[in-house]
């Protein structure tokens, strides 16, 4: 099984390490975290509380394609350029979180390869999880109906 929460996913001293560079955030329920397409210059580890993927569809209300609550990582588009979001987010409850400057991280990763490599297969496990879950999700969302035969 992919570990994707931060505690399984990294070594003790590049968790340490991380976490000398968070700092606490607060969302009210309905707050938007994340726009697709606008810039991912932040991420958050969640502390309490849900939010709910979503992805634009044109001409719709985006749809929720997931959820993520204790211990996950918000937000993976920091982490590979063109630093873009990817899928939008909101705060479906009170949220707690760690939030993380994306500068910041990506400065550490370069300057050691043994911690950047640790966060980026955490970040790589993360997508490659949401990647699948997310498909499943819109085919469930796109499954067919049952029709006028009686389908």
């Amino acid at each position: 099984m992919i570990t994707t929460t931060m505690t399984a996913a990294l070594p003790p001293a590049h968790r340490n390490r991380l976490m000398r560079t968070a700092r606490e955030a607060v969302f009210e329920p309905g707050t938007r975290l994340l726009e697709e397409g606008g810039p991912a210059d932040r991420f958050w580890i969640i502390r309490s509380g849900t939010v709910a993927l979503d992805s634009q569809v044109p001409g719709q209300r985006a749809p929720t394609i997931g959820s993520l609550g204790h211990e996950e990582l918000l937000g993976w588009s920091w982490h590979f350029p063109p630093y873009r979001w990817q899928l939008g987010a909101q705060a479906v409850s009170p949220v707690r979180a760690w939030e993380f400057d994306a500068a910041t991280v990506r400065a550490m990763c370069a300057a050691d390869a043994e911690f950047g490599r640790s966060i980026a297969v955490w970040v790589g496990s993360v997508v490659a999880c949401r990647l699948q879950a997310s498909r499943k999700r819109l085919l469930d969302l796109n499954a067919p109906r049952g029709g006028e035969d009686g389908t």
